[in-house]
């Protein structure tokens, strides 16, 4: 059963009770993420995170660990571009114990100066490992690149400079402007009692002011282009994509399956030509990165420098064929089913399921119907397909981004022409 509560300050508790299971998974989602920084203050929302974890007026960080190992249970947390998120899954017996251990998190940290060094030392750590492994650094570049100038496009690890200025100020100041009750999602999925959790909630978070909506940025605009870094590599590693659809748009499910029969999966058309008919690469695959306001198809690929140009070549072939609607009704509905099998067998655990009832809350404002998803997945065609192609592989449309032996590579411009 899914149930939903507005408090009076404005959070959202969304849960969905499931009888079969022992254990509830329960997440504090706040609206704020690295599209919501300035410049100068890229990574501020993922230091704040990593600092929530450093103590409270009733904790200190080895309490937290220690309690946290005592139910048995699970405490992490994450940040993303639009949204953070603190959760814990527990057996449905220490629900209260996790959901005060959360709060205390969010409402009582401390902030302390010595924690905060400490802790920008890590982060400044995280940051040179993701340096350090290209096939990770290619997709904050290409974001970036894509997003040019736009905050959409910020690693949200944040740059080396700018996590040196954040200061302790700055940290309190992201608490008390963004973590207001109008940007806080609480969900929850298991075996709980909806009535008791608001209650529970409500009284902890009683003292938390309503704020204003979510004050999102402007649209991004999207940049074409190519772009090379040299790095003594043993591959080269490639991000090449296009503007597609943001979360919301009508064609979404559409999508969601040219992704998947290009390259979501080991029966993909760029999996099976570029790895198992050619063995260009290990690694090859495509993916959605899409937002509330904007979004992209992005292919990544790890190969040798002397195969780079026919790897091009093969990706830039596959968005041509799609454009020109050589879609095959077998290949749509090998795509379709997988989408719909993976999406019922994520159904089958708590965790997945209190993300995607938070996620439909920030995206969509109400919990869309399973029976209504897997309905709109069986009305996708391949004519619905090929208009989508069309609609994103446009004139002018392809961003490249490659890091390592690049050397004399060179792109002519009409290939990046669609």
């Amino acid at each position: 059963m899914l149930r939903k509560t507005t408090l009076n300050n404005g959070i959202r508790v969304v849960t969905e009770h499931m009888p079969d299971v022992h254990s509830v998974s329960v997440g504090f989602w706040v609206e704020n993420g690295s599209r919501h920084e300035a410049g100068s203050l890229n990574g501020i929302s993922h230091f704040l995170e990593h600092m929530l974890f450093k103590g409270t007026s009733r904790r200190s960080a080895l309490d937290i660990a220690r309690e946290t190992d005592s139910f048995g249970g699970v405490l992490n947390a994450f940040t993303a571009r639009e949204y953070s998120c603190y959760y814990a899954k527990v057996l449905s017996s220490r629900l209260p114990e996790a959901v005060d251990l959360l709060s205390d998190l969010v409402l009582n940290s401390t902030l302390d100066t010595l924690e905060i060094e400490k802790e920008r030392r890590v982060i400044l750590q995280e940051i040179s490992m993701v340096e350090d492994t290209p096939e990770d650094q290619v997709h904050d570049l290409f974001s970036e690149k894509i997003w040019h100038h736009h905050p959409l496009g910020h690693p949200v690890l944040g740059r080396s400079d700018s996590v040196e200025s954040i200061t302790r100020k700055d940290l309190q100041q992201l608490l008390d402007q963004r973590y207001l009750g109008q940007n806080i999602v609480i969900s929850a999925a298991g075996l709980l009692d909806h009535d008791a959790l608001c209650r529970r909630i409500d009284k902890v978070f009683a003292i938390v002011p309503p704020g204003l909506p979510r004050n999102c940025c402007d649209l991004p605009n999207y940049q074409p282009g190519i772009h090379l870094l040299e790095k003594p590599l043993e591959q080269i590693h490639l991000c090449l994509g296009c503007k597609a659809l943001p979360q919301t748009h009508e064609d979404r499910f559409a999508l969601q399956v040219l992704n998947t029969l290009l390259g979501a999966s080991m029966s993909s058309r760029l999996f099976q030509q570029v790895r198992e008919e050619r063995g260009l690469a290990y690694a090859i695959y495509s993916y959605l990165n899409c937002h509330s306001d904007a979004g992209a198809l992005v292919v990544y690929c790890g190969t040798a420098a002397d195969e780079l140009p026919q790897v091009f070549d093969l990706v830039v072939e596959q968005f041509h064929s799609l454009k020109e609607g050589q879609v095959s009704v077998n290949e749509v509905d090998r795509a379709r089913e997988q989408i719909k099998g993976n999406l019922l067998l994520a159904l089958e655990s708590s965790d997945n399921r209190m993300s995607r009832l938070a996620r439909n809350e920030i995206y969509h404002g109400y919990q869309p119907a399973l029976e209504a998803l897997i309905a709109q997945l069986d009305r996708v065609d391949v004519e619905t397909v090929s208009r989508v192609a069309r609609d994103i592989f446009v004139a002018d449309s392809l961003t490249l981004q490659a890091i390592g032996p690049v050397g004399d590579f060179a792109v002519p411009i009409n290939q990046l022409t669609l």
